[in-house]
C-alpha cells in the first residue's frame, strides 16, 4: 500500500486544520469528526500523525497514526471506529492505554474520506462491514504492517460497533485475505446475527468479542451463539447492565432514536458509559492482544 502523506499534528495546528475545512469545496471529504480525533490525541500529547492510505476503489483514507514515546511493543493495532465515524471520548482513550503500553496504533476514516457523515440512521449504507470497510481495514493493515518499525507477527485488527462488524467480516478466513495479516482480533459489541448464521463462517486469528448484556442496539445473543461454535478460538465477555458504547468515557447513559439497524427494529437503542466493565475491558483487551497470536 502507498502512503500518500504524512503530517505531525500538534494542538495549534489541528485547530488551524479544523478552521480550514469550514471553507472545504462539496465532494471533498467530510473530515471533521477524524480532526475532532486528532485534536484529542494532540491535548493528550500522543503527537498523533495525520496520514493518508491507499484504499479500496481509489479512496485516499485519512488516518491518525499514534506511535508510542518509548520501545514498540508487539503488536501495531488497527482501530475501527463505528457507525458515527471517529468518537474521541472512546476512541482516543482507547488509542492513549494502547500507545502507553508500546502498541502502534493506526485509527482510519472509512466514512469521513468518502465525504460521508454519520451513518447510524442510514439504512442503504454503501460503505458496510461485508464490502468498503472490510477493504478498508485490510489496506489499513497491510499499510501498517509495511512500515518501519512495525514489529513483526501481524497486527490486531480491533473496532467497534459497526467497526467491531468489519472486524468479523475483515476477519474471517478466507482464501483472499493475506496470510498471516492478522495476529489477533477484538470486537467491542458488533452485529453478530450475519456471521453466526452463517455455517462457513470462522475467525483467521483469535477473537475477543465484549458486549453488553443489556445492549438493544447489537443484542449479545447472536454473539454468544457465535462463541459456541469456536471454542478456544472466540473468547466472549459480557457485561450486566452494560449499554452500547459502554467504554465511552464519562458518556452519559442515554436513549437514541431513529437508528437503522436495532434488535427490536425500533430504530430506539440505549448508549453509554458502564464503568465496571470500561474498566474490566481497559485491562482485559491489552492481556488479550499481547499474550495471543497467528493463524487459528
Amino acid at each position: 500500500m502507498r502512503e500518500s502523506g504524512r503530517l505531525s499534528f500538534s494542538r495549534t495546528s489541528v485547530c488551524a486544520a479544523s478552521a480550514g475545512l469550514a471553507a472545504a469545496k462539496p465532494g471533498r471529504p467530510n473530515i471533521g469528526p477524524f480532526l475532532a480525533l486528532l485534536a484529542w490525541l494532540a491535548n493528550a500529547q500522543l503527537a498523533p500523525e495525520h496520514v493518508r492510505i491507499a484504499g479500496p476503489g481509489g479512496v485516499t483514507l485519512e488516518a491518525a497514526l499514534v506511535r508510542p514515546a518509548g520501545p514498540v511493543r508487539a503488536p501495531a493495532v488497527v482501530a475501527l471506529h463505528g457507525c458515527g465515524g471517529p468518537f474521541p471520548s472512546r476512541d482516543g482513550p482507547w488509542a492513549q492505554l494502547l500507545s502507553e503500553r508500546g502498541h502502534i496504533v493506526l485509527l482510519p476514516d472509512s466514512f469521513g474520506s468518502r465525504g460521508l457523515g454519520s451513518q447510524c440512521r442510514n439504512g442503504h449504507r454503501t460503505v458496510t462491514p461485508a464490502g468498503l470497510r472490510r477493504g478498508d481495514a485490510i489496506a489499513a493493515a497491510q499499510w501498517l504492517a509495511a512500515q518501519p518499525g512495525t514489529p513483526p507477527g501481524g497486527v490486531t485488527l480491533m473496532g467497534w460497533s459497526n467497526g467491531g462488524s468489519t472486524v468479523l467480516r475483515a476477519g474471517q478466513a478466507s482464501p483472499g485475505l493475506p496470510p498471516g495479516l492478522f495476529r489477533n482480533l477484538v470486537a467491542f459489541y458488533p452485529g453478530c446475527r450475519g456471521p453466526a448464521a452463517n455455517p462457513s463462517w470462522s475467525p483467521a486469528a483469535a477473537l475477543l468479542l465484549l458486549i453488553g448484556e443489556a445492549d438493544d442496539w447489537t443484542p449479545a445473543e447472536p454473539c454468544r451463539d457465535l462463541a459456541a461454535r469456536f471454542p478456544g478460538r472466540i473468547t466472549l465477555v459480557t457485561y450486566t447492565s452494560a449499554f452500547h458504547d459502554f467504554d465511552a468515557a464519562e458518556a452519559p447513559v442515554r436513549l437514541r432514536t431513529g437508528l437503522a439497524s436495532t434488535a427490536d427494529r425500533s430504530g430506539f437503542a440505549h448508549t453509554g458509559t458502564n464503568v465496571g466493565a470500561r474498566d474490566d475491558a481497559r485491562r482485559r483487551v491489552p492481556s488479550f492482544i499481547e499474550a495471543t497470536g497467528g493463524p487459528q
